[in-house]
């Protein structure tokens, strides 16, 4: 038996569902330091907002008012890419003090080669 067709409005209730579970696991709780954004938080996420916008250029959204559950979802993607939008200067903090920890642990990892290279040659 073939599986039913989902909506356009049950489409997006389920990117909906799978935003806020992606941008959940990179808030900051209430305590506790923000997660790091993994390359596969990010490319979930990239995946997600590809789909959802070229979902909704497919066909043309209709007048507010003609479909309450569509738009009801709409809102809701609204917020979950508002939200989004407010953590990415945090993410983008994040990966710069990251990208400056391996750096330095780059050059202290280079400044131990070398010494083991000469410390050789000396004996």
């Amino acid at each position: 038996m073939p599986a039913l067709a989902l909506s356009r409005s049950q489409h997006l209730h389920e990117t909906n569902r799978r935003l806020r579970f992606w941008l959940d696991s990179l808030r900051a709780q209430p305590g506790q330091p923000a997660a790091l954004a993994a390359p596969e938080h990010m490319a979930a996420l990239l995946s997600e907002l590809l789909y959802a916008g070229a979902a909704l250029r497919a066909q043309p959204i209709p007048a507010p008012g003609r479909d309450p559950e569509l738009d009801t979802e709409l809102q809701d993607y609204r917020s979950q890419v508002e939200l989004l939008r407010d953590l990415l200067p945090s993410l983008q903090r994040q990966l710069l003090a990251e990208r400056s920890r391996l750096e330095a642990q780059r050059t202290r990892l280079r400044s131990a080669a070398e010494w083991a290279r000469a410390s050789r040659q000396t004996l």
